[in-house]
């Protein structure tokens, strides 16, 4: 990482430069003063400092996204997710202003430029999933499966040993026998903690044909990767999976989930899908203080009335709903789905959902809910 917010700023300009975006200095300055107060310890903040003052029209945002990826694996020395293959290397030769022609034909050997690193892993976090080919789709599955979805923890009814908290008279008599019965030592215990349920519901209509197979995944490698995680497919009807998604081997479990999910690629009933689960399994228990993610584009051919209705039987129980939408990303998106606008007024947090770093934010959503 560069030194200093100065030095970071003015180096991403002079690459934004060389990819063909004007920058002028006064953004470049803005673009300093926003990692002077974000600080560079976050990609995700040092991001969205750039984004905010170095972009100034919306077709900018590719050539900001690609160049800020090689630009910030060339510098980060502790990436979040680990890249195993070895990084390509690129060369950008900086204008210095003089319109000086070379008579060879070739760059002045004194030029100035900036070497940058960059790698498939970087690529692909960008890049939207409805875009991936079978190879793309793997490598995302690997990246995926590396990130630690923790979960925030919660109270539980159950009390463990502790140095502060209520006396364990029942430990503390215990303890009082091998000092002839004076209870030289005072125990006491307290309520535990435990990771809050994490309920995933995926939308495997035709509408989110591009986007399923990749959500699976992210489904899959959280439900192989903690405990207390639930997966359900919503189509025409709602399957359970967890069972199928939690074998180790990606490919198996995904093959399992498919041949149960009969629906595929069907119409979307999501009101009566969450009815389903409400009555079945969420306010029986499952949804109770647990984080509930949807992940659906909002296309719903039932009454949005019922989904409307459901969600807010949801979340009466439920300690968040969030909701995933691959197709907010769009520029100049808006609700307008009926499913979508019906829905919206009743989730706690309404996020992208087309791309690994889409994800990753989503993990971090999850984290702190």
């Amino acid at each position: 990482m560069a030194s200093s917010p100065d030095e970071l700023a003015v180096g991403f300009a002079r690459t934004l430069r060389g990819c063909g975006l004007a920058v002028p200095i006064s953004t470049v300055v803005g673009f300093a003063e926003a990692l002077g107060v974000v600080g560079l310890g976050r990609r995700d903040d040092v991001y969205w400092a750039g984004r905010a003052t170095l972009v100034r029209r919306p077709e900018d945002r590719t050539i900001y996204d690609r160049a800020f990826g090689v630009f910030w694996d060339g510098f980060d020395t502790s990436p979040d997710v680990v890249d195993d293959q070895p990084p390509d290397t690129i060369t950008i030769a900086i204008d210095d202003g003089d319109d000086g022609d070379d008579p060879t034909g070739g760059s002045p050997p004194d030029e100035p430029r900036i070497e940058l690193r960059f790698s498939v892993a970087e690529v692909l976090r960008h890049k939207d999933f409805a875009d991936y080919d079978d190879d793309e789709l793997a490598e995302a599955h690997q990246l995926m499966a590396r990130m630690r979805l923790t979960g925030t923890p919660r109270r539980s009814l159950r009390r463990r040993a502790s140095r502060r908290g209520q006396p364990d008279l029942r430990r503390t008599l215990r303890a009082a026998l091998k000092t002839d019965g004076e209870p030289i030592r005072r125990l006491h215990r307290a309520r535990a903690t435990k990771h809050r349920r994490l309920v995933l519901l995926v939308d495997v209509s035709g509408s989110m044909e591009p986007y399923a197979r990749s959500l699976l995944r992210f489904v899959q490698a959280a439900v192989a990767g903690r405990r207390q995680v639930e997966a359900f497919a919503v189509g025409t009807r709602l399957t359970r999976i967890t069972r199928e998604l939690g074998s180790r081997d990606p490919d198996r479990a995904l093959r399992q989930a498919a041949a149960r999910v009969v629906d595929w690629a069907g119409g979307t009933r999501l009101g009566d899908g969450l009815a389903h689960f409400n009555d079945e399994w969420g306010v029986r228990g499952m949804a109770r203080g647990a984080v509930v993610v949807i992940l659906s584009d909002g296309w719903d051919r039932g009454d949005p009335a019922a989904l409307s209705e459901q969600l807010i039987r949801l979340g009466r129980v439920a300690h968040r709903i969030v909701w995933v939408n691959p197709l907010k990303v769009t520029p100049g998106y808006a609700p307008l789905a009926r499913g979508m606008a019906a829905a919206l007024p009743h989730v706690d947090r309404f996020v992208e959902g087309h791309s690994i770093g889409a994800m990753e934010h989503l993990a971090e959503i999850l984290d702190e809910a």
